[in-house]
């Protein structure tokens, strides 16, 4: 059965304007639901916006897959007073390609993983009763009556948590339905309906600044948890404020030069000869660090990345390696995710602020000033137990 994932995306938004492309965690917020859809078992995700930049996004940082397709919505459908199923019967409408599972995902929820909208589809796909799914979470709370009436209780035999069975509450995170019962009700789900549950920390959705707050604190919990203990086979670095001091020095003709540390790029021979892979993302794309990698040898450069996690997950995934044997080296918020997320995370003693209140470990040297020197020696001393 073919499966398109639907991620619906404005360009406006009054809660917290750009809200779909500002960072959390380092990552636009759209990309952290979209790269788990690339890793789920949809076959094809669309990108329904009215946003050029978020379009042109998609189609740079994503080329290397071919689930990704974007489409422009109309400017009916992406108003303020426009209902999701109005774009979803939009885009219907307008879609070429045939289909038997359509997967609604929203941006807002970003604790969407690829277990969760695999789980929505089984539902629908492999069982027969089922027309639709979505993603709920139980929660053990009391909910009451405008009236002063208990709804789910009684006050005089208040029940334990552990007796209390509790109650599911649509998390606004995934929805599934075949396309008969969407062409038939027009509706995200219909017909008879299954319930996927996920955490209880899922029920947080980002509608003001302060939700935005609690769900990168929580999201970064989520990735360090997840954390483990193995040999370092592979670290990678950032560029500018890791290799340099952070500053780019322009002429007339565009960028002149870039200061790098001799100190760092010996450090790297030796763990090299120690089996560690040596690999560069940036968001930079930079003839001079081409240049310079290139006389490092290190092969594995990949330049003009903005979304690093997406790259990250790849990498991990075309290597058969986990986040737990990848050391990273950071100093800006565009590193955050893969600070929080590999085994060992590391940053220069001149790294910005959050950086240094993510890392594992922040060096004594500044960038550009033998940090990376520093951070070989670490990772070649912490290697040597596993030896």
């Amino acid at each position: 059965m073919k499966s398109i994932g639907f991620l619906p995306l404005r360009k406006g938004s009054k809660g917290i304007p750009g809200k779909n492309k500002k960072k959390l965690l380092g990552r636009p917020l759209f990309c952290w639901v979209l790269g788990e859809a690339i890793a789920s078992t949809l076959d094809s995700i669309y990108v329904y916006t009215d946003d050029d930049d978020i379009i042109s996004f998609c189609k740079r940082e994503y080329h290397w897959t071919d689930k990704v397709q974007t489409v422009k919505r109309s400017e009916a459908s992406a108003t303020d007073t426009a209902s999701t199923e109005m774009g979803m019967q939009e885009f219907v409408k307008g879609l070429d390609a045939s289909f038997d599972i359509l997967c609604l995902l929203q941006a807002t929820s970003p604790f969407t993983t690829a277990i969760y909208i695999n789980a929505c589809i089984d539902k629908v796909s492999n069982d027969e009763n089922y027309d639709s799914a979505l993603t709920v979470v139980n929660t053990h709370r009391f909910t009451w009556n405008a009236d002063g009436t208990p709804k789910n209780y009684d006050v005089f035999n208040r029940p334990r948590r552990q007796d209390f069975d509790g109650l599911l509450i649509e998390n606004g995170a995934c929805y599934v339905t075949t396309s008969k019962a969407f062409r038939k009700s027009g509706n995200r789900i219909s017909g008879n309906i299954a319930t996927v549950q996920m955490p209880e920390d899922s029920l947080t959705e980002i509608d003001t600044l302060t939700d935005w707050k609690i769900v990168e604190e929580l999201l970064a919990s989520r990735l360090k948890t997840n954390k483990g203990a193995s040999r370092i086979s592979h670290l990678i670095l950032d560029v500018d404020g890791v290799f340099t001091d952070g500053c780019i020095y322009y002429g007339s003709e565009g960028e002149l030069m870039k200061k790098f540390d001799m100190r760092d790029g010996m450090g790297l021979e030796i763990i090299r000869q120690h089996n560690v892979e040596v690999m560069v993302m940036t968001s930079e794309d930079s003839q001079i660090v081409a240049s310079r990698m290139k006389k490092l040898k290190i092969k594995d450069v990949f330049l003009g990345v903005k979304d690093k996690y997406s790259l990250l997950s790849r990498i991990a995934t075309d290597r058969g390696i986990s986040f737990s044997e990848m050391a990273y080296i950071g100093d800006d918020v565009n590193d955050l995710a893969n600070i929080c997320a590999v085994g060992w995370s590391l940053t220069p003693a001149n790294a910005t602020m959050p950086i240094k209140n993510h890392a594992d470990i922040i060096l004594q040297n500044n960038s550009a000033e033998g940090a990376i020197r520093e951070a070989c020696d670490f990772i070649f001393k912490y290697n040597n137990r596993y030896e």
